[in-house]
């Protein structure tokens, strides 16, 4: 098959992304190092520039940077916590509540058929995060196992994050 290529510009701060700035590495400060924690901190104001759909009184969705696929979102507590025993029972309340919240969003912005909604918990089990847990809501739809992974052995993003984040807003207004 010819080298053709997909732009996707959008993957170049993943992969230039230095050591100290690299969630996975070690680091004696995680919490400060933490992105979501930095999320959380910033000021409601940089909200749309940050990626932040909502801000609940104990958690936050946010668009996930890196997707599996269009609209794949994080729903993580605003505490830096590494494991679901280490959340009370408010803060487990409103992170599940906040992603029952985001199906219908989903459905109905990106006509998604079904969901993969779960948790990377520890490193060897994919986090690239570990000390901040956090639920990755994945959309699906059928067939979407298309060509480009068996062929070209990559994944298409059809929409910018930007782009997803206004109708996502949009949608999260205007179901109350």
């Amino acid at each position: 098959m010819a080298g053709d290529q997909l732009w996707a510009p959008w993957r170049l701060d993943y992969i230039l992304r230095n050591a100290e700035e690299d969630p996975r590495r070690e680091s004696a400060d995680e919490e400060a190092d933490c992105f979501l924690c930095r999320v959380v901190e910033a000021d409601p104001s940089e909200d749309a520039a940050n990626h932040v759909l909502l801000r609940g009184k104990r958690a936050v969705v946010v668009l996930n940077r890196y997707p599996y696929n269009n609209g794949h979102l994080l729903v993580a507590p605003k505490e830096h916590l590494a494991e679901p025993g280490d959340l009370d029972d408010e803060t487990l309340f409103e992170t599940t509540k906040l992603v029952q919240r985001m199906l219908p969003v989903l459905r109905a912005t990106l006509n998604a058929d079904g969901f993969n909604v779960g948790l990377n918990l520890g490193r060897v089990a994919g986090a690239g995060l570990p000390g901040h847990m956090h639920w990755h809501v994945v959309p699906r739809w059928n067939g979407d196992t298309n060509f480009m992974p068996v062929v070209g052995g990559v994944d298409v993003i059809p929409q910018s994050l930007d782009a997803l984040y206004a109708v996502l807003r949009s949608e999260i207004d205007r179901a109350g």
